[in-house]
């Protein structure tokens, strides 16, 4: 599927999670290629419109790890599945231009920066000069409290379209990420859920990404192997407020959740 030529708001995009490193915090990472490409697949097969792949944990309290380290867990990965699956758009999930321009020569052809181009400056240089799409995300651990998680979101938003200006991406090119669980509490997530729709004042697709994350159930005292029906919930709920994208690790399910919800809210 090419992304150029998609129609934004006919249906909401399925992006599948493939974590290439041992310390996820879904406890879904897989390091060995064969079974991380099998994984892509699969994911495709069950409904994936685009894989994202990654290297590096970001959950709360992650470790760094070095350039080399995480190049080296996602490139052959990258490589692989771009070639089995080259009708799908591959991601590659990573804040360090590097490991992006690694798995850009691989055939990755979307940049997820977590730190949404606000990081190293030189990681929108590499998309700029690829003509990547970029998704960037509001990551509120790097800022100070906000009183309105909406209105620092928007802000957060705007710094990161106007530093893809100043580098060459191309603002059509951008999707925008909230960012739910950096660096926000339960009911600070709860609230940009709900108010999802004020964030499309912008004019960018909207991409949520709660698959399993503390929202989908930890407030029942759900571990992380128990939140499939809540990160259904959150799904559906993200789908009616104007999710464009949806990150999820469980992608069978989640693809059945979105075509009904898209059934109900596009139709």
């Amino acid at each position: 599927m090419e992304l150029d030529a998609f129609a934004w708001g006919s249906r909401t995009l399925i992006v599948g999670i493939l974590n290439v490193t041992p310390d996820s915090f879904a406890g879904d990472g897989i390091v060995d290629v064969d079974g991380a490409v099998a994984l892509a697949e699969q994911m495709v097969h069950d409904g994936a419109d685009i894989i994202d792949i990654g290297g590096e944990s970001t959950r709360p309290g992650f470790q760094p790890v070095s350039t080399e380290v995480e190049r080296a867990r996602v490139v052959r990965v990258v490589e692989r599945a771009a070639a089995s699956l080259d009708a799908t758009p591959i991601s590659i999930d990573t804040t360090k231009p590097e490991v992006a321009l690694a798995a850009f020569e691989a055939g990755a052809t979307m940049l997820n920066d977590t730190n949404g181009l606000q990081g190293d400056p030189a990681l929108a240089d590499v998309a700029a000069a690829r003509d990547a799409w970029v998704v960037a995300m509001h990551n509120q651990r790097r800022r100070s409290a906000a009183t309105d998680p909406v209105a620092a979101t928007l802000e957060g938003f705007r710094e990161s379209l106007d530093i893809a200006t100043r580098h060459g991406v191309s603002q059509e090119r951008v999707i925008l990420d909230p960012g739910f669980g950096f660096g926000w509490e339960l009911v600070e997530n709860a609230e940009i859920l709900r108010r999802l729709s004020e964030l499309r004042v912008l004019r960018r697709p909207i991409l949520v990404g709660m698959s399993r994350k503390r929202m989908t159930g930890e407030q029942f005292g759900w571990g992380v192997e128990q939140r499939l029906e809540g990160s259904a919930a959150v799904t559906a709920l993200a789908v009616a407020n104007g999710a464009d994208l949806v990150r999820v690790h469980d992608v069978a399910e989640m693809t059945r959740v979105v075509r009904m919800a898209d059934d109900i809210v596009r139709r």
